[in-house]
């Protein structure tokens, strides 16, 4: 046992949580305010290439983490303004931006790189002087930047969600669309703004897959991790530190599966895909209610007229 759950196992459940848990902070500010954002998985393969993309031709990680971001952006953009100014069912448009990365990815990756190269990535923080401490050194030294901003930024968003005249205001958008605009409250304008930054959080996600894990960026290398994210929003029922514990979970459970590889638990050999189907079997038990009722905003989804 000593040798399946030692400190290494946890660390790279960090690792593996890490996308999961910024673009669930994406999903959250979008679904507060009352838009689906079913798009995050578009946004994170697209911030994922794009942020590559830049950092090779830019010589800098950096750089391309802020290209990677700002295509996200543009993509939020465009599912805020497709759901907000035209009207578009919230599912479609979210679909309608994750098929658009997928290709377009794939067309550009094969029209400009006829052999991925390896792309300036973001270095470790080596934080020696945490290392001295029990536990806590084993778990946070030598980790990505990403890491520490994905257990930073729950409780930043926890914050202005909760304790700020903006999350308020967020929060009621998503509520009651028309009880805000009789308060004064723009509804679009704030909708439009979160949507943007859940599109930023998403890429922000997906250039930690290119530029801190990989260091290149292969078709699809999202994986599906939009959507286990979108899962952990509604696992932890639309909270930032509720859908944190969700992803970190989730991050757990990938990581066992890996380490237990032809592997036995307590004597017994457990076939990887069972591991890795429980995140969608605990989100299902959620929405089932079976471990208290998992209640979205009243107004997520619907349209809202212009302003």
């Amino acid at each position: 046992m000593g040798e399946v759950f030692d400190i290494e196992l946890f660390r790279s459940a960090l690792r593996l949580a890490t996308p999961l848990a910024l673009a669930a902070m994406g999903g959250i500010l979008s679904e507060r305010s009352g838009v689906v954002n079913i798009g995050l998985e578009g946004q994170m393969l697209m911030g994922a290439f794009v942020g590559w993309a830049a950092a090779v031709a830019l010589g800098s990680g950096w750089l391309g983490v802020l290209c990677g971001v700002a295509a996200g952006m543009l993509l939020g953009f465009l599912h805020a303004l497709l759901t907000q100014r035209f009207r578009a069912d919230h599912v479609v448009s979210g679909m309608a931006v994750n098929l658009l990365s997928a290709g377009l990815t794939v067309f550009l990756l094969r029209r400009f790189f006829e052999r991925p190269p390896g792309a300036s990535g973001v270095p470790n923080w080596g934080l020696e002087w945490l290392q001295p401490i029990p536990l806590l050194g084993g778990l946070l030294s030598n980790q990505s930047p990403f890491v520490m901003l994905m257990l930073i930024l729950p409780f930043a968003l926890h914050a202005l969600l909760y304790h700020t005249v903006w999350g308020l205001r967020v929060r009621a958008a998503g509520e009651s669309a028309r009880k805000s605009r009789l308060a004064g409250i723009g509804v679009v304008a704030i909708r439009y703004r979160c949507v943007m930054l859940s599109g930023a959080l998403a890429a922000l996600a997906g250039t930690y897959l290119s530029l801190s894990q990989l260091n290149v960026f292969t078709e699809g290398m999202s994986a599906g991790k939009g959507f286990i994210a979108l899962a952990a929003v509604i696992f932890g029922r639309w909270t930032p530190l509720g859908a944190t514990a969700a992803a970190l979970g989730f991050g757990f459970l990938d990581a066992l599966q890996q380490r237990l590889q032809g592997e036995t638990l307590f004597g017994v050999r457990v076939p990887s895909e069972v591991l890795l189907s429980l995140p969608y079997l605990l989100t299902i038990v959620a929405l089932a209610g079976l471990v208290g009722r998992s209640i979205p905003p009243q107004d997520l989804g619907k349209q809202e007229e212009g302003e």
